[in-house]
């Protein structure tokens, strides 16, 4: 076989290669859900061609998943995942540079692409369950933003977390309003201003993450966490996750005043008085979520 027809088998064979990726990202289910018996909802970020990137079909499939679990008092805990060694490269830059063909040079676009990403993670907060990050690999930009917006995150040795968009002309000024809100100003102001990916380790000291856990361990820790929150009354940890972001914009005053009132209220409710109950009479309680 001569020298051209070889390389024009290999062409053939990189092209069936090419296709073959395309036809199975564009087939592939980029978010998978899963549900326990004990009410924990797992979401799973599953595109691994984009790094599982916020694109516009990401976002959109997580706010519907989101906005119909905190309608669903069966399910007690959320945990947001992913597959691959990259948890979330962020928002899907061919996406963005393909938007500033438009004759708005993208305009239109990228308010909306913001818009939507900023009402994820405001809902991420604001639904009534616990949302745990099940970090495995790289969370970037959008990504780093996804996982200071969940109330818990455990992350493997491996992983680690930058906000680099100041490398690439698009200061990450959206992730930063989670970081900021998570760590110290003197360490958000320095993953924003060098956008240097930080370890693990470096995550759970500055108070991105609660804790590092090894590669092999990760999947039961998250479990095991899961399954504690998931016993509690969901009644309590609704009010109490409602309470923490309420309280957290007051000034010391109105945050005491505010919390006075919502704990008065919830002794009134019947999983106040039934865990006073059983922790008097030594005996475990029996949620009634009410």
């Amino acid at each position: 076989m001569s020298k051209n027809r070889i390389r024009e088998h290999a062409l053939d064979f990189k092209k069936k290669i090419a296709f073959n990726k395309f036809t199975m990202n564009k087939n592939a289910q980029i978010l998978i859900k899963e549900r326990s018996n004990n009410g924990v909802l797992r979401l799973i970020m599953n595109d691994l061609v984009s790094k599982n990137s916020l694109s516009e079909e990401m976002i959109n499939l997580l706010l519907d998943e989101f906005k119909s679990a905190s309608k669903d008092e069966s399910i007690k805990v959320i945990v947001l995942a992913a597959n691959g060694n990259v948890f979330s490269a962020g928002h899907n830059l061919k996406e963005i540079t393909a938007a500033r063909q438009s004759k708005d040079k993208g305009e239109k676009y990228f308010k909306n692409l913001f818009e939507l990403c900023s009402a994820l993670m405001q809902l991420i907060i604001s639904v009534p369950q616990p949302v745990i990050a099940e970090v495995n690999g790289i969370a970037t930009a959008a990504g780093c933003q996804l996982v200071a917006s969940c109330d818990l995150a455990i992350a493997t040795q491996e992983s680690k977390f930058a906000t680099p968009g100041v490398n690439i002309g698009l200061f990450c000024s959206t992730p930063m309003v989670a970081l900021s809100r998570n760590v110290g100003r003197k360490d958000a102001m320095q993953m924003l201003l060098t956008g240097d990916l930080i370890s693990a380790k470096k995550a759970k000291k500055i108070g991105l993450i609660n804790d590092v856990i090894g590669k092999n361990e990760l999947d039961e820790a998250v479990k095991d966490l899961s399954a504690k929150i998931a016993s509690k009354s969901s009644m309590t940890i609704k009010t109490g996750k409602k309470a923490f972001y309420v309280q957290a914009e007051m000034d010391l005053s109105k945050a005491y005043t505010y919390t006075s009132k919502v704990m008065a209220e919830n002794l009134l409710n019947e999983d106040a008085k039934e865990g006073i109950d059983a922790f008097i009479n030594k005996r475990s309680p029996d949620w009634k979520d009410e």
